[in-house]
């Protein structure tokens, strides 16, 4: 794994953190982000991590709840028909507990073709989306960490104007800890410090 410098990030004005890659720039300080979201980009490789926070889907089954939000964000991004599922299973978290127990994430990995922005479907990249969920049902939230790494740029994507267009040149050639590493630990270091954040918490 390439020695690349990894900081502990405040989410949500501190209420959570997470640890990633300094690389990762806010995005907030760029653009406007929901409330329900925070999104940080390396736009010199084309790879994002995004935290978000979303009500509880009750009516999803434990089990498979990380591959029913992998399915929606493709169907969302227009992708649904191209996805390729590559592998689902689960994360301990190390930091966070909950009635004595640690939090478990769901995790699955997904290969898929997604534009940028609202350019057309002759512009789609070739993407891996890494997703986790962490289900606070005694906070009623799902949170949703997704990490996109390009696979393959396409030469009339807005990405091929920040990264050449083709395949996208390995993490470790690039002195970059690939991104499988990337969101396991983003995902394992994943903790809440104020529970009021979730209207009153646990």
């Amino acid at each position: 794994m390439a020695a690349e410098t990894c900081a502990p990030r405040p989410l949500f004005g501190g209420a959570i953190s997470t640890t990633f890659p300094v690389r990762f720039q806010d995005v907030s300080n760029i653009r406007e982000v929901p409330d329900h979201q925070e999104v940080f980009v390396d736009p010199a490789r084309d790879e994002s991590i995004i935290v978000e926070l979303l009500d509880l889907k009750g009516e999803v089954d434990d089990a498979g709840s990380a591959l029913w939000f992998l399915r929606d964000i493709a169907n969302e991004q227009d992708a649904g028909d191209n996805m390729v599922v590559e592998h689902s299973g689960t994360l301990e978290l190390a930091r966070l507990n909950v009635d004595g127990a640690p939090v478990v994430a769901g995790t699955a990995v997904g290969q898929l073709a997604v534009s940028k922005g609202r350019q057309d479907r002759e512009a789609q990249n070739i993407v891996r989306l890494y997703l986790a969920n962490i289900r606070l049902k005694n906070a009623a939230t799902d949170v949703v960490i997704t990490a996109y790494e390009p696979l393959l740029i396409n030469p009339l994507s807005e990405s091929a104007r920040a990264v050449a267009s083709g395949p996208a040149i390995p993490a470790e050639q690039a002195g970059c800890m690939p991104m499988s590493e990337i969101f396991k630990l983003a995902v394992m270091n994943f903790n809440v410090h104020d529970w009021n954040l979730f209207n009153g918490g646990p």
